[in-house]
């Protein structure tokens, strides 16, 4: 979330913000139910200095009626504004919870179509197989007993397909690790206060993407940064600790509600697939540079893998609640002639932190929040739907991909 202190020096400036990322919020409702809490919270503090004073009275003596009468008064008053304060500042906490980070300057105005290219890699080409025709005809991918066992866009991975989503997962790590980042292994389930401090705030009611533990206060995670950034909630960080560099394997989980077409058939878009996940917590100076070197992970991965790709500033219309900046590393799709979504990079500034209590001790003994940022390494689901419209052979083989073959028991071709 924001500094409340922030958004009530800025409030015009908070709300055009959210505008511009399309959130709606009432910004005046919101100061009206932050004053009201904080005179409710300044009468609460005057009642306490006054018991104060009062139980420093009662000491060493028989206190008078009227004393005690005083004591008793101030003692029901409290307890009566201590219920109605912790009633406001949950109200305030939900209110705060709905406005997203602030833009940086250099983010383009607009929906995703405002999205602004950056820089191109590798070549345009056009006439593959789709993958999941592809893979289907291989006996490497069952979506139909995925369905009967799960439901629909659930699946099975089978023979060497599955055997080459886990090179390109180990691939993948070997490289990050060799960069300082340390490999976690991640709880799937996370309770509530880490997944609505991470800030995944959806615009409207029935955008949630999440599923639920019914009776349990537990929601599968949709990504890997969701624990990882819950992993140092309520902690001080020392200065020189930072940057903290994470890179969490997990499978994830999302209902994917309402986007399926010809462009999301298959692999693409689905329930439930695995994911490497980059994550930084560091010092507010240095997320800027922070944030492109995570890109800069990313494009040597797939540049390694020989995918051509792009790399696009995210629109402030198409960006989620906790970013501040990111980027999308899209591939180029030979099926579809267009570039198709693979991985991003996020900067969350001190969003995420702030929700969670996160902080950095500086040298000179101050506290602050630091920020956090967040990138995709590899989403197995859509690495595979990447490599398999690149490397397919006319015969029905594919070419593993030279990084990978190591992984592959050295085979050349599958």
């Amino acid at each position: 979330m924001l500094d409340i202190r922030f958004i009530r020096d800025n409030p015009e400036l908070v709300a055009k913000n959210a505008e511009n990322k399309g959130y709606h919020i009432d910004i005046g409702d919101l100061l009206k139910k932050d004053q009201a809490k904080r005179k409710l919270q300044q009468r609460a503090d005057e009642l306490r200095e006054q018991r104060n004073t009062i139980s420093s009275q009662l000491k060493g003596g028989r206190p008078s009626d009227e004393l005690v009468a005083t004591a008793r008064s101030i003692k029901e008053e409290l307890a009566g504004l201590e219920t109605d304060l912790k009633a406001a500042d949950d109200e305030l906490l939900q209110l705060m919870y709905q406005v997203p980070n602030m833009l940086q300057s250099d983010v383009p105005l607009g929906d995703e179509s405002d999205s602004v290219e950056i820089k191109r890699w590798g070549e345009q080409t056009t006439g593959a197989i789709d993958h999941l025709d592809f893979a289907t005809k291989r006996d490497w991918a069952d979506f139909e007993r995925g369905s009967k066992v799960a439901g629909a866009k659930f699946y099975y991975l089978k023979g060497d397909l599955a055997l080459l989503e886990n090179a390109i997962t180990q691939f993948a790590l070997d490289l990050v690790t060799k960069k300082n980042f340390t490999y976690l292994t991640v709880p799937t389930l996370v309770n509530s206060r880490i997944a609505t401090g991470t800030g995944f705030a959806p615009r409207t009611s029935e955008q949630s993407d999440e599923y639920y533990i019914e009776g349990e206060d537990l929601s599968l995670i949709a990504t890997a940064e969701i624990p990882i950034t819950g992993y140092h909630a309520d902690e001080i960080i020392d200065e020189d600790r930072l940057p903290l560099l994470y890179a969490g394997y997990s499978a994830s989980f999302r209902k994917e509600a309402g986007t399926y077409g010809k462009h999301n058939r298959g692999l693409f878009r689905v329930h439930q697939f695995n994911k490497l996940e980059l994550y930084a917590f560091c010092l507010p100076e240095n997320s800027r540079d922070i944030h492109e070197m995570i890109l800069g992970i990313e494009e040597e991965i797939w540049q390694a893998l020989g995918i051509p790709y792009h790399v696009i500033n995210i629109a402030a219309g198409d960006l989620g609640a906790p970013a501040s900046k990111k980027y999308d590393l899209e591939y180029w799709s030979p099926v579809d002639g267009m570039y198709r979504e693979l991985t991003s990079a996020s900067n969350c500034t001190d969003f995420q932190a702030r929700n969670l209590n996160i902080r950095v001790r500086r040298k000179d003994g101050t506290v602050e929040i630091l920020h956090t940022l967040n990138g995709t390494a590899v989403s197995l689901a859509r690495s595979l739907v990447a490599i398999l419209e690149h490397y397919q052979n006319p015969d029905g083989s594919l070419r593993v991909p030279t990084v990978l073959q190591p992984y592959m028991s050295g085979r050349q071709v599958i």
